[in-house]
């Protein structure tokens, strides 16, 4: 399959006047959101859940998104993927705006450049190992041998080749969280986005498949963000970044303080 490819050079986004440190910024990092700012509305109240957030990510760095329940953790990855958009501020992914993308150019970008690790795993019950992997390929446009042989590929690498054909209810938690590792790796796309994908597991299985994950990323110069609050995973990342009240504690600059130095 051809990779959706959006023409930044031709782009909307690319005729507005850039700052120059803003267009660095973009340039150098996978991931940056610049002064996110999100609100809902309930009737005639006011939320306002993220106030002026700057974030980057480097490109092949795993990094952690930390903070208690309400910080705004998961609001911010939604935003960051292209899932919600941001009442102010804006997005870049691999140098493309998103925040100025229609729905269908969007739908198109994470087809073909965001992989998702969810908390709950959301394998499909009825559907094998093999099969669910098989389900994201066939969405990409990579469809029966080549699907099947990629999905046994993915499954060799998670080291579950001998539980291809198991369904989910027969999998242990991390099992299940590697399947959904092997799926957010199919077609390789250039960004892994993962909601707690460690609160379903206990401490020996949630820091093994945080580590494959870290493994199989570094292998193929992928980029992850990981949005949670378990402290047992901070060691396998690249970079922590704190977020709390809707607010990055800490100054973008001062991120090196949080740096693991992998």
């Amino acid at each position: 399959m051809t990779a959706y490819q959006l023409d930044i050079a031709n782009s909307p986004a690319q005729t507005a006047f850039t700052p120059a440190w803003t267009s660095t910024k973009v340039l150098s990092n996978a991931i940056v959101a610049d002064r996110v700012s999100m609100e809902f509305r309930s009737g005639t109240e006011k939320f306002q859940v993220l106030k002026e957030i700057d974030l980057a990510v480097q490109s092949g760095d795993m990094q952690l998104l930390m903070g208690p329940s309400g910080s705004g953790k998961t609001t911010l990855l939604s935003i960051l993927a292209g899932m919600l958009t941001p009442t102010e501020g804006s997005v870049h992914l691999l140098g493309q705006e998103i925040t100025r993308l229609s729905r269908s150019q969007l739908a198109r970008f994470r087809r073909d450049h965001i992989g998702f690790i969810f908390q709950g795993f959301n394998l499909f019950p009825a559907l094998t190992a093999l099969e669910n992997i098989e389900v994201a390929l066939n969405v990409k446009g990579i469809r029966k041998s080549a699907a099947k042989h990629q999905a046994q590929t993915l499954l060799e690498e998670v080291g579950l080749a001998d539980k291809a054909n198991q369904l989910p209810k027969d999998l242990s938690g991390g099992q299940k969280q590697r399947v959904a590792i092997a799926r957010a790796l199919a077609g390789n796309p250039q960004l892994i986005m993962a909601d707690e994908p460690t609160a379903s597991l206990d401490s020996k299985s949630g820091h093994t498949v945080i580590e494959l994950l870290r493994q199989l990323a570094k292998d193929r110069d992928r980029t992850v963000l990981i949005v949670t609050h378990d402290p047992r995973i901070i060691d396998v990342a690249d970079r922590v970044v704190y977020l709390e009240d809707g607010r990055i504690t800490e100054p973008q600059s001062s991120l090196e303080t949080y740096s693991c130095h992998r």
